[in-house]
């Protein structure tokens, strides 16, 4: 049976005591996950050579076994009911307070766990915030607001979905916010069909070069690893001056795809995204809310969903070929305009119960 006993004040004292009693100290120790300095300087002073495991402990924890799937395809399920809840009570003089706890409800009533849920709430008319933000403030929704959320709600800890959406309330977008979101479709699309075991991480920030040619930037990661942790390869946005990783994708692997489109100004901007599992033939949804700019807040009580001609949601085998990009039009400070090409369904948000995903292929041609 395995020794269970309280560390004392210094947990490396403790551990190089217990080590010491079995007769000898070892010449080599690794260490795996943040150490103070006091203690490393503990520990160095016991062993002679310290060494960092983190990277190696970073890179086992990448592909996923069978139980962690089916822990992560539960937190997705978790997380749909949350954003389902969340859409379902986006009606004007709710307070953004009211609309998170809905959505706590939804997923801890049914044993999900706390991850995060961040909410951003502006006027489409008049936008003055691009990304969700991570703390409520209060702010009432309105008519022709434009709501944004990152959600993710756990099985258990740190195996949760990740789920991404853009609402409009009682209005449908308006032409900023139609443009930004088809570029942020579209770039979604690219670089799921090249989430290809084999590929690279400059590959896949390549895909999303279409944002930049539209005149919009990204803003926070274009990908990252997910599931266990915050994981690589953390893909960064175009704009963003950070160094692209080296890194190739992996079978097994669970990742994040979020193309957060914004515009240049940084005043507007979408949310679209979610986790999805690397397999040997391409990417494979574990989320079902359904993908698309969406319309909440109607007095019929239905959410509507709006998706392009080609919407893209458990197959991509076909590239959305007629996704109008915007075109680098300075008179809307750099935002182009299309024709509608969209269609529009009507959703029954009635329900925020967990259903789990079926093993939906997202399989590239």
């Amino acid at each position: 049976m395995a020794r269970v006993e309280w560390a004392g004040a210094s947990a490396v004292a403790t551990a190089l005591e217990v080590i010491a009693a079995r007769g000898w100290l070892p010449g080599r120790i690794g260490v795996v996950g943040a150490l103070p300095f006091s203690q490393y300087r503990l520990l160095a002073g016991g062993v002679p050579d310290v060494v960092d495991l983190n990277a190696a402990y970073t890179g086992l924890r990448l592909v996923k076994s069978a139980e962690e799937i089916a822990a992560l395809r539960r937190g997705a399920a978790l997380s749909d009911a949350a954003i389902a809840a969340l859409a379902q009570s986006l009606r004007p003089g709710v307070s953004d307070h009211e609309v998170l706890a809905r959505s706590e409800q939804a997923y801890v009533a049914q044993g999900g766990m706390h991850h995060i849920h961040y909410l951003g709430v502006t006027a489409m008319d008049e936008p003055a915030l691009a990304v969700p933000a991570q703390w409520p403030t209060g702010r009432l929704i309105r008519h022709r607001d434009v709501v944004t959320c990152e959600i993710s709600a756990a099985a258990a800890p740190e195996y949760a979905g990740q789920v991404l959406r853009t609402f409009t309330v009682g209005a449908p977008p308006t032409a900023v916010y139609s443009d930004l979101h088809a570029v942020a479709d579209a770039a979604f699309n690219a670089i799921a069909r090249k989430l290809l075991p084999g590929t690279r991480a400059g590959d896949l920030a390549a895909a999303a070069a279409l944002i930049d040619e539209a005149g919009f930037t990204g803003i926070d990661d274009l990908m990252h690893g997910f599931g266990g942790g915050y994981l690589p390869p953390v893909v960064p946005a175009p704009g963003r001056p950070l160094p692209m990783p080296d890194f190739t994708v992996t079978a097994g692997m669970t990742v994040v795809v979020q193309p957060n489109v914004v515009t240049r100004d940084g005043r507007a901007g979408v949310q679209t995204g979610e986790l999805l599992h690397v397999t040997e033939s391409g990417p494979q949804r574990l989320h079902t809310f359904p993908q698309g700019l969406q319309q909440a807040g109607l007095p019929t009580q239905k959410l509507t969903l709006t998706t392009p001609d080609n919407p893209v949601t458990e197959q991509l085998s076909t590239p959305p070929s007629n996704v109008q990009l915007p075109s680098r039009d300075t008179s809307r400070g750099g935002l182009g305009s299309h024709a509608d090409t969209s269609q529009v369904c009507v959703l029954d948000a009635d329900s925020s119960r967990v259903h789990e995903s079926p093993k939906t292929s997202l399989r590239p041609q």
